[in-house]
């Protein structure tokens, strides 16, 4: 039996929620998996007030829960209600955005810090086994996390026709992973640019015996000449301000009859900062870019070979990572504590219900300078799924 109307009194927060959420076929107290459960009536003036970053701590301080954290959320972004809650934090961080440059070389290490560097234990517990690949993976006539992260890393590496002997630079190369397989795989030689200590030390005892040189600098300051040029995750943490930028190096570093392969997270519209509970607790500084920041960055530099977008791939990635590192927490509970687990099932769940909502999207983006091209671009031809 629904009890809300006997325990909940009708404040015109109450109210309020109670009709966004209706809106996004979401039932207070309800007896469906996505429906949500409120411990707290706090909770209805926090959202009110501080929007997402009202029900983010809400959820974290106990005030609600849902059964399916991930389906609540793929109904609540799919009913478009953030333009009906613009709180003052929201404000401010927009207008923090436009002002400042949050990801310049100062700024771009909060995020390594407070983020990547994290334990490369913790990373392995929760990403696949064989590559440590903290980006979408590729499901497609494959069923496992293992499996479709060595699918998405085979894909990069026929869109980017890589061939022996060639040299590749990759800006940002997280754990490794790329650098690894196509020097393995493809007989290539790889530099690579990041910034994570703790995800360079991994990456450098990983290909210690391989043609891999990894440099412990900025993306900006990148330099020779490369057959090809890659970025995996990156350009989330790029910023508005900044995408010119990447493209410009990448247009430095790249011959004239070279590949220049970008994977990221996109977003359906144009924004300057993320989520504000992302923002504080997970991700600072990060942004996803938009078709037209992107191609509004490349334009005048790079020729756009193909475009495509997996995103409903992210969907499973994020659920894969949670059952991983749900799986595995009772390893990493006393280092952590209970307030960090709910974090990051917040944080991974919300993300997958975002790619389920189709707010969020990932896309591959294979450019050129659309000179001295012997044939069309493999991407082209393959890995597009109807």
């Amino acid at each position: 039996m629904h009890q809300t109307k006997t325990i909940f009194k009708h404040t015109p927060a109450f109210t309020k929620i109670t009709s966004y959420l209706q809106r996004a076929d979401i039932e207070i107290n309800g007896t469906r998996s996505w429906d949500i459960q409120i411990h707290d009536q706090r909770v209805f003036e926090a959202v009110l007030k501080r929007g997402s970053l009202g029900l983010g701590d809400a959820y974290v301080d106990g005030w609600w829960d849902s059964p399916s954290l991930d389906t609540f959320f793929a109904h609540l972004l799919a009913a478009e209600l953030e333009t009906e809650v613009n709180p003052l934090n929201l404000i401010l961080l927009r207008a923090r955005a436009r002002i400042l440059n949050l990801q310049d070389h100062i700024r771009s290490r909060q995020v390594v810090e407070e983020h990547y560097d994290l334990s490369n234990e913790f990373y392995s517990k929760m990403l696949d086994k064989n590559w440590m690949q903290y980006t979408c993976a590729y499901y497609d006539r494959v069923e496992t996390l293992d499996q479709a992260q060595e699918q998405k890393l085979d894909q990069i590496c026929q869109k980017l026709e890589l061939k022996t002997g060639e040299k590749v630079l990759e800006l940002g190369c997280g754990f490794g992973g790329l650098a690894k397989f196509a020097t393995e795989r493809y007989g290539v030689q790889f530099e690579c640019y990041n910034i994570s200590k703790e995800q360079i030390a991994w990456a450098r005892n990983w290909t210690k015996d391989l043609p891999v040189e990894i440099h412990e600098k900025d993306y900006r300051l990148a330099n020779g000449t490369f057959d090809k040029v890659v970025s995996i995750g990156l350009c989330e943490h790029v910023g508005y301000k900044n995408y010119r930028n990447l493209m410009q190096v990448a247009h430095r570093c790249l011959k004239d009859n070279g590949l220049f392969l970008l994977h990221m997270i996109g977003g359906n519209i144009s924004g300057v900062s993320t989520d504000p509970w992302l923002e504080k607790y997970i991700f600072p500084g990060s942004v996803m870019p938009s078709i037209e920041q992107l191609s509004r960055a490349f334009q005048g530099l790079f020729v756009m070979e193909d475009w495509h977008n997996f995103g409903l791939d992210y969907d499973r990635t994020c659920m894969a990572w949670f059952e991983n590192f749900d799986r595995n927490w009772s390893q990493f509970k006393d280092q952590y504590g209970e307030r960090f687990y709910l974090m990051w099932k917040y944080y991974l769940l919300l993300c997958a219900g975002s790619f389920r909502s189709r707010k969020n999207q990932n896309w591959e983006i294979v450019l050129s300078k659309g000179r001295f091209l012997k044939k069309t671009v493999s991407s082209q031809r393959a890995f597009n799924k109807g």
